[in-house]
């Protein structure tokens, strides 16, 4: 009998939150690759239809689901879904997320309570629920998406900032809750990924400039630049990791700036 590889997830199922495009998809992609039968979800079902024809090509089963984190019952909907379509659940990984870009000054209250709502609280309640089933089975993998944000605070964002950030503590106090129960929680943290929430910024030569000057690797993350973060956290190789926020940035969060040209620095 052959051994099983560390990051092998044949016969694992897992629920990829926010997948219909971009990073999600991108994920759950790759968990697909690695063996996984998924559950995708959106806020409208129909938006999956794309990105279900894409995974199955992989050859696993794939099960769409609505899904808007602002609701409780449509988390209690799809999370009992998931477990009625799959049988078992082994992987979250908790990736919708909204933002507002904004100064702060005109920040509204709906502004914030959407942000908030989603990315936190949402977040939350989403894990607590497949949380729930894990623990009858003592074993689980929740992966919650942070952010660079999760670190780092930006202007015009704050509300973002915010909810990234309390996504890092809150997956410290899980893991530290579940880990007893056979659970870990991780935080799987982006830095500086081009999406449909940020187009725009990209769009902007001299602010990509200055971004790229900050970032050793000299070049914002591709999306399967995540691919082996989120196998690695899904899978037996992280079986001894809890409550860690997984930075793939490439190396921002060092604090890197290139005020001077190399050949005219004195170190």
């Amino acid at each position: 009998m052959t051994q099983r590889s560390l990051f092998d997830l044949t016969g694992r199922h897992a629920i990829v939150t926010g997948a219909s495009r971009g990073l999600g998809l991108q994920m759950a992609e790759a968990l697909a690759r690695s063996g996984a039968d998924l559950v995708v979800t959106a806020r409208n079902i129909d938006s999956l239809a794309a990105s279900c024809r894409h995974l199955e090509t992989f050859g696993h089963r794939v099960i769409p689901l609505a899904l808007d984190l602002r609701t409780q019952q449509s988390i209690l909907d799809a999370s009992a879904g998931a477990i009625a379509a799959l049988g078992h659940i082994d992987v979250l990984v908790n990736n919708a997320g909204c933002n507002v870009r904004k100064p702060s000054i005109d920040i509204s209250w709906d502004d914030w309570n959407l942000v908030l709502d989603t990315n936190l609280r949402g977040t939350f309640f989403m894990a607590r629920e497949i949380a729930a089933h894990m623990m009858s089975r003592t074993s689980g993998r929740i992966i919650n998406i942070g952010s660079v944000t999760s670190v780092f605070g930006y202007a015009g964002i704050v509300p973002y900032c915010a909810s990234r950030g309390g996504v890092k503590q809150m997956t410290m106090a899980l893991a530290d809750e579940w880990g007893p129960l056979g659970i870990t929680v991780n935080c799987l943290a982006p830095g500086w990924f081009r999406t449909a929430q940020n187009d725009i910024m990209y769009q902007d030569q001299a602010w990509l400039d200055y971004l790229i000057d900050r970032i050793p690797l000299r070049r914002p993350g591709r999306a399967d630049d995540l691919d082996g973060a989120v196998v690695f956290l899904s899978s037996d190789a992280s079986a001894y990791v809890t409550g860690q926020t997984l930075l793939v940035d490439g190396g921002i969060t060092t604090g890197a700036t290139r005020a001077l040209p190399a050949k005219q620095s004195t170190l």
